[in-house]
């Protein structure tokens, strides 16, 4: 059973979401925040698995608390969920450790989608979130060396990650197993010192180390 907590200072919004998410036999809703500093207390109260989190909060805003709970407790996965699709938003949220960044005009299904995924240790990004990044070219900078070389095939999957592929599509791809895609991730993530895939698509674009469009 996935334990969520919910922080949102939208009472309609909050309790739509709570519940659509109730009727998961798999998340079970634990809490609920209406502001940042009540967000922070009740994470480390209640640990969740999920926090599925609004960025206009009062006292301390979603990134803000972001920063504060990843620092407290690492293994909560945090999901922003927002009507933000600023760009200097996204890469602020995903910097300060959030496993995702959905907008709220997504699907009921894909914020649900997002949830499980985000507790398999996957990270989810908005489609046009991600489709925005990719296309935000950067001439002025050359091209970096990655900090650690990777191998030809560790750069196929890198731009299928980029892509927002999972390892099944990954596989079917480039025509290996699962096992093996989990184990080219693995290696990508050491090498380039991430801890999650919203983060290797922002040093992958960010260090041109995939073709942008």
């Amino acid at each position: 059973m996935i334990k969520l907590m919910l922080v949102d200072d939208h009472a309609v919004l909050r309790d739509g979401l709570k519940n659509i998410l109730e009727m998961e036999e798999g998340i079970e809703v634990v809490g609920e925040a209406i502001s940042g500093k009540e967000a922070i207390d009740k994470a480390g109260i209640l640990l969740p698995d999920v926090i599925l989190m609004d960025i206009n909060i009062p006292d301390l805003n979603g990134i803000e608390v972001t920063k504060w709970i990843k620092r407290a407790q690492p293994f909560i996965k945090i999901l922003i969920l927002t009507m933000y699709d600023h760009d200097e938003y996204f890469m602020s949220a995903i910097r300060e450790g959030a496993d995702g960044y959905l907008l709220k005009d997504a699907p009921s299904q894909h914020v649900v989608d997002a949830i499980y995924s985000v507790t398999k240790g996957q990270s989810v990004i908005h489609p046009s979130m991600t489709k925005k990044f990719l296309s935000f070219q950067q001439p002025s900078q050359p091209q970096t060396e990655a900090k650690g070389a990777l191998t030809e095939r560790e750069k196929e999957v890198l731009l299928c990650l980029v892509q927002g592929m999972n390892n099944k599509e990954i596989g079917e791809a480039l025509f290996i197993s699962d096992k093996t895609v989990k184990i080219h991730v693995s290696k990508i993530f050491k090498k380039l010192e991430v801890k999650s895939r919203s983060q290797v698509v922002i040093y992958a674009v960010q260090n041109q180390l995939v073709p942008l469009p």
